[in-house]
């Protein structure tokens, strides 16, 4: 048993990195083909505008990571991975290879959002080399770090992606596991939105409540109020109060498969690189699942 152990206990690459490394990195000039960075800031419509706000200020030499582009358009539910082709496309225009160290960052007030999703983005894509930054261009910002209006123009790079199944659930994967309980199954998404006591934001069609049999771990709790992302030792701790076993496969789901990445993250972070995420998640269990695997406090005003 022991020597299974050691097995397992692979060396994994830094999830995170701090603002004080990248801006070493960056006043070192070490950004080229080798490192990286992406601005990776998404916005409710009507709120804030992410790339007018990273062509005002952004870390000296980030580019812009569109997650909207970055996406299957055709998909009738939200965010939903692009294809192998359209991800190695849309990176190697961004100048990474293969061989390229990226680092992820987004502006949100919490310090940290979107990034987590595109870090698994770059994972389910077979590339290991990619890092958070942990606390956030809010940080970035806070901590009087250099920042530039300048656009990024990295020279294109040939990106080659192969899809890891291991790390990405489908609609028929979870539901089957309702059944055979191979995986556990948690959801990010706030309390509220969670037992149907509180709307789905700017949903239409969609609401709230959660998949028969998951567990609600709200991403926001593996941040600190400063939006650094919590230790290894507080997020362990949290897993076990929910009575989620690390050592077990896990499943993660949310909405839109945005804030699961924040489950995938936190686990990795504890020693677990293995968390599959449902991507399609609620937004598509909601409108293709039968009725009974759909638990909702939700009461739909009578028209």
């Amino acid at each position: 048993m022991r020597r299974a152990e050691t097995m397992v206990h692979q060396v994994l690459y830094r999830a995170l990195v701090s603002t004080k490394w990248l801006a070493e990195s960056v006043r070192a000039g070490k950004l080229g083909p080798g490192l990286r960075v992406l601005d990776a800031s998404w916005y409710s419509p009507g709120t804030r505008e992410a790339r007018k706000e990273y062509l005002e200020r952004h870390v000296p030499g980030a580019s812009f990571f569109d997650i909207e582009e970055c996406r299957n358009t055709e998909s009738p539910y939200e965010m939903m991975l692009p294809s192998e082709a359209h991800f190695a496309d849309y990176v190697g225009r961004l100048g990474i290879s293969n061989q390229t160290h990226v680092v992820v960052y987004d502006g949100d007030n919490l310090g940290c959002f979107y990034a987590p999703r595109v870090w698994w983005m770059f994972r389910v894509f077979g590339h290991r080399t990619v890092s958070v930054l942990n606390g956030g261009f809010r940080n970035w910002l806070k901590e009087g770090l250099p920042v530039t209006s300048e656009p990024s123009r990295p020279e294109p790079a040939v990106f080659k992606a192969t899809l890891d199944r291991s790390l990405l659930k489908t609609y028929e994967q979870v539901l089957e596991n309702l059944e055979s309980k191979r995986f556990q199954l948690v959801d990010s998404r706030s309390q509220g939105r969670y037992l149907g006591t509180e709307p789905e934001p700017d949903a239409v069609g969609l609401d709230p409540g959660h998949i028969r049999g998951s567990v609600n771990m709200p991403f926001l709790d593996f941040l600190t109020a400063d939006g650094f992302e919590k230790t290894p030792e507080e997020l362990r701790a949290m897993f076990e109060a929910k009575k989620v076993n690390l050592a077990q496969p896990l499943i993660a789901t949310c909405r839109k498969g945005v804030t699961a990445c924040h489950i995938a993250l936190a686990a990795y972070l504890c020693g677990k690189p293995d968390v599959a995420v449902y991507d399609g998640s609620w937004s598509e269990w909601f409108r293709r699942a039968p009725p009974e695997t759909r638990v909702s406090q939700w009461k739909r005003e009578k028209a």
